[in-house]
Order: structure tokens, then C-alpha cells, then sequence
């Protein structure tokens, strides 16, 4: 779309939910407008404000707006990296933009080539999104929060293209930190109403409105809220993965969400079989690998959203690493009262934590204390125990792979306090990934995707406050818990295990198809390039007779095989 004088052109994907506000504002500065749609106040908004335009938008978005006058390419990316922002440099130096990686592979000089850090960071440690290279060389993403202008003149510099490596980005936005000193109380009523009116503007569509429900706190949450809000405008749906295996489903929590609201439920049940059938096109969609089969338990959930008419879906992302829901979190806190030298509030922690969740003492502070030792005694005991540890036998030394530590400890104020891993989770680790995963699977059936728990209000408010008041006592999410007393029913709002979309993998992998996953190891070892060796499938065999743990090693083999067949990929 083009503004009416013709100087700004832009390309975006999002929503932003403050439109009409910012519509009145511009409005009144003298603009006028032709359409109702939001595209043209992102227009407008960059006439009047420029970059600056930025901070006023509430909402998920990436865009590329280019400004005739001046020729300068502007693009960027919401704040915490809902949708999704790409490009490559191809080697006659021109830069193609894209949502997706794979819009690249239909241009001239195009060749898909392995980044090997990034592919072992995948491998080993389960991470990737979480810096702005990926899995392919020389693509990168703009990172949450940034942004890119580029003098278009100045880029093609004289009569030659000149190539560059990467573009240079500008941070737009950081989560800081503004201590908020108010009472339990007080922060109650401020994440409900906040949260209350997140949900509401979300649910602004012109198509029908669904949710995903797993049956935790999370998304009990979102469906509490929103039929609070839709309880006089329409019956609302909401779609939940299932499973056979009785412990690891979650339909009975999901049934009292049913129960509570009156809301059109549907189960949905993902079958390993079909996985496998689906899985290049879902490798196709997911553009890098992924770490588990629980990324296909959320894509049938939006398949079967998409089949019963759904356009719009809200879930609850975000809320885990923001009000502190993971187990983890107890670790961060035990860490934290140690590093102090409160002793008694470490054992009280401690012991809280085992009365809740049945975790013992000394587990914990295993957990806590293990993870303060260097990278080399830490992987020495992951090795000695069996998990997975930083230079693995199965992978074969690349030169590409430059850095053999974790990611997640790669920074040690990560390990310091609670605050901080939360930050590093909604920032560089956790959340970049369900974000991409929660996109590719949403956009490919169709859907929309909204998350109101990164409602940047509530974001703000809610990484401010007092550690104590999301995780304490053994408890995790206590604000929102106590915020939605009258919103969740008790089971829900008192419920302390944590599943999500899960699959009964460790189930599929030792019981139901073992020589199906070692068949599959074996090909991602053949389709590797020589990156991975014949100690993958050894480690395989072991994990399925329950000689080591179970881990989701042998699905990241699989998952890489894939990719680097239905995307071509050389070493």
C-alpha cells in the first residue's frame, strides 16, 4: 500500500490493535484517510513520526517501508518477535526480504548451505532462534525489537553492487528494568484489568475467533477471559491436543474449563503415523528444525481450528517466562537466596518445593548449585549421568563450530536471579522459538495467531515486579493465579504440574515404534553430510532400552535430516 501522496510504500504482515486510537490522534494533526484498515495508519503514523513511529504501536507486526523521497528502506520488527522478519544477501548483493526462509529459494543464486554453529547449538543444547544468524548461512533474521534503514544510494555504492555480509540493525525497544515497589494487592488489579483489556482488543476480527486450550493456567487463562467477553456476541471454540497415554493427557483439565464456561470444545488426538506422512511438509513450513514432536501436536490443533472454520486464534504464549511458570524458576530462586547467603529462605524454598511438587532437597540443590560450576565440570557430570554434553561422540568436529558452550549459560547473568533468566527466556532462548514455531504453524492452515500475554503493558508491569510475587513457596505464577481468582476455576487456577503441547514421544520412541525412529536416525545420518556419525544411532538404541534417559536427541537427528533434505542443504 502507498500513502495518497505516493511517497511511502510499505509491505506488512500483523495487526496493530491501537489503530483506531492512533487514527483519531493522526486525525487531529491534519492527516485524512481512505481506508479503515491499519496498514494506512502504519503509513500515516511513519509520515508524522518517522521511526519514532514505532513506540506508539501496540500490536504484532514487520514491515519494509520505503520512502520514495529520500530513498531509504526502513524495515522492523515488533517487540518481542511475534511475527517473523528475514533476509539474504545474495551474491550479486542484492537483499531479498521475506517472512519466511523459504521465499528465498526461488531466487537467482540460491544455494542452501548448512550454518554449523547454529546446527550444533540446535543439536546439542535444543536451541535455535536465538541470535539473528540461522540455520542457513548467510540468512539472517531481524531480531525482536530491531530495526534496519538503509540509504538505498548509498548501498549500491558506484557503478558496482557492492556485497555485504549482514545489514546493520538498530535495538528499537529493550525490556528494562524499572523496579515496581507496589502492593500484592495493587498488582493484582493491574495485571486482571491489564490482561482483561490485552484479550479484549484481540478479539477484534471480522472473522470467526477460536482458542487453544491445554488445560493449564496459560490458556485457561485467555478462554476464561474471552468468554467473559464474547458471553453476550457467540459460542466460542477452543481446540485441545490429546493423548491415550494417561498421564501426559490433558483433556481432564481442559474438560473443566468446558465445564466452567459452557464453551464448543474439540479434542484433537495427533497420531504418529500421520506425523510421519506430514513431516517434510512440516519441515517445509517450520523453514529450520525443531526440537520435539510437540511442534505437530500445535500444528494439528490449528488444522482442526482452520476445519471448523476458525480464522483467529488466541493462545498463551509468553505467560511461562513472564510470570515465572517453568520449574526452572525454583532453580533461579534457590540460586539466588545462595548467592545471598539467606540460608534459612534457600531451605524453606527448598522445602516448599518438595512439599508441592515432590522434588527432593537434594535434587534441587543439585539443580540449583550445578548449574554455578564452569562449562567443563558441568559437562563432565552430564556426561557421567548420561544427559547430553557439549562435544558429543555422535557429532563430528566441524569447522564452522567455533563455540561448544551453552547458550543458555553463555551469559552469566542468566544464572544470577530470577529477573534475569526470565529476561534471557522472553529475549533469547525460550520464547523466539515458540514464537517461529507458533507462526509457521498458525499461518500454514490459515489462522492468526494473537498472543495478549505480550501485551507490552503487561509485559512491563509484570517483569518489574517483585520476584516474590510470581514464583515463592513452591509456587509459580502467583500474581496471575491470584489476579484471576474469579475468573479460573479452582482446579485450574490451583493446578502446579506443567504439560503443554505435549506427545507421548518417549512412548512412541521406546514402545509403539522404536525401529520406525531408528530407521529415521539412520537416514538423517546419511542425509548429514558426515556431520553427524554412526553414534547417533548407537545413542538412539540406548535411549530406547532405557540405558540413558530419555531426551528429544533422537527427534533433533530426525528433524535435521529432514530439513536438510526437503530444503536441499549442503555442508
Amino acid at each position: 500500500m502507498c500513502d495518497s501522496s505516493q511517497r511511502y510504500w510499505v509491505v506488512y504482515n500483523g495487526e496493530i490493535y491501537n489503530h483506531l486510537e492512533l487514527r483519531e490522534e493522526l486525525k487531529s494533526l491534519g492527516h485524512q484517510f481512505y481506508t479503515q484498515c491499519d496498514t494506512e495508519v502504519l503509513l500515516i503514523a511513519y509520515a508524522q513520526w518517522g521511526k519514532a513511529c514505532l513506540h506508539r504501536l501496540n500490536g504484532m507486526f514487520s514491515f519494509l517501508l520505503y520512502d520514495r523521497l529520500s530513498q531509504t528502506l526502513f524495515a522492523a520488527r515488533d517487540r518481542f518477535g511475534i511475527k517473523p522478519l528475514y533476509y539474504w544477501i545474495a551474491p550479486d548483493g542484492s537483499i531479498a526480504f521475506g517472512s519466511e526462509i523459504k521465499q528465498f529459494t526461488v531466487l537467482p543464486g540460491w544455494q542452501a548451505r548448512i550454518n554449523s554453529q547454529r546446527i550444533y547449538d540446535f543439536l546439542v543444547w535444543g536451541l535455535t532462534d536465538h541470535t539473528q544468524e540461522t540455520c542457513f548461512a548467510g540468512v539472517y533474521q531481524v531480531l525482536p525489537g530491531h530495526s534496519i534503514l538503509i540509504d538505498c544510494l548509498a548501498y549500491w555504492q558506484g557503478d558496482g553492487r557492492q556485497p555485504h555480509s549482514h545489514l546493520s540493525s538498530y535495538c528499537w525497544y529493550k525490556l528494562v528494568q524499572k523496579p515496581i515497589q507496589s502492593s500484592f494487592e495493587t498488582a493484582i488489579e493491574q495485571v486482571h484489568n491489564i490482561l482483561q483489556e490485552a484479550v479484549r482488543i484481540r478479539l477484534s476480527a471480522d472473522v470467526p475467533v477460536g482458542s487453544c486450550l491445554s488445560g493449564g493456567v496459560d490458556s485457561s487463562s485467555i478462554v476464561c477471559l474471552m468468554n467473559l467477553l464474547l458471553k453476550d456476541t457467540g459460542e466460542q471454540k477452543t481446540f485441545t491436543a490429546c493423548t491415550h497415554v494417561p498421564h501426559l493427557d490433558e483433556r481432564q483439565w481442559a474438560e473443566a474449563v468446558v465445564f466452567h464456561t459452557g464453551i464448543n470444545p474439540h479434542f484433537i488426538y495427533p497420531e504418529l503415523d500421520t506425523l510421519w506422512e506430514i513431516l517434510p511438509q512440516l519441515t517445509w513450513h517450520q523453514d529450520e528444525p525443531f526440537g520435539s514432536t510437540s511442534i505437530y501436536a500445535q500444528w494439528s490443533v490449528f488444522r482442526a481450528a482452520k476445519k471448523a472454520g476458525i480464522t483467529v486464534m488466541l493462545d498463551g504464549q509468553g505467560a511461562d517466562e513472564l510470570f515465572c511458570g517453568y520449574h526452572s524458576f525454583f532453580s533461579a530462586l534457590l540460586r539466588e537466596r545462595f548467592l545471598s547467603g539467606d540460608w534459612q529462605g534457600f531451605y524453606r524454598e527448598a522445602k516448599a518445593v518438595q512439599g508441592i511438587h515432590g522434588i527432593p532437597i537434594n535434587e534441587q540443590i543439585q539443580l540449583a548449585l550445578g548449574a554455578l560450576l564452569p562449562q567443563s565440570l558441568q559437562n563432565l557430570g552430564r556426561k557421567f549421568t548420561g544427559k547430553n554434553h557439549g562435544n558429543p561422540n555422535w557429532l563430528n568436529q566441524d569447522d564452522g563450530i567455533y563455540n561448544y558452550t551453552n547458550p543458555v549459560q553463555r551469559s552469566e547473568n542468566s544464572l544470577v536471579n530470577v529477573k534475569a533468566l526470565s529476561h534471557q527466556q522472553l529475549c533469547s532462548t525460550n520464547l523466539p522459538m515458540l514464537l517461529r514455531w507458533e507462526d509457521r504453524n498458525s499461518m500454514a492452515n490459515g489462522i492468526e495467531a494473537r498472543v495478549p500475554f505480550l501485551d507490552y503493558r503487561l509485559v512491563e508491569l509484570v517483569y518489574n515486579l517483585p520476584t516474590g510475587y510470581k514464583v515463592s513457596g513452591g509456587e509459580t505464577k502467583k500474581v496471575l493465579r491470584a489476579a484471576l481468582k474469579d475468573v479460573l476455576p479452582d482446579i485450574i487456577r490451583k493446578r502446579q504440574d506443567k504439560l503443554g503441547f505435549v506427545t507421548p514421544e518417549e512412548v512412541w520412541l521406546r514402545q509403539e515404534q522404536p525401529e520406525q525412529f531408528v530407521h529415521a536416525v539412520n537416514q538423517s545420518i546419511e542425509q548429514s553430510y558426515g556431520l553427524l556419525n554412526s553414534s547417533a544411532l548407537t545413542i538412539t538404541k540406548q535411549i530406547i532400552l532405557g540405558k540413558y534417559p530419555f531426551s528429544f536427541l533422537p527427534w533433533r537427528f530426525i528433524s535435521l535430516g529432514s530439513w536438510m533434505n526437503v530444503f536441499k542443504v549442503k555442508k
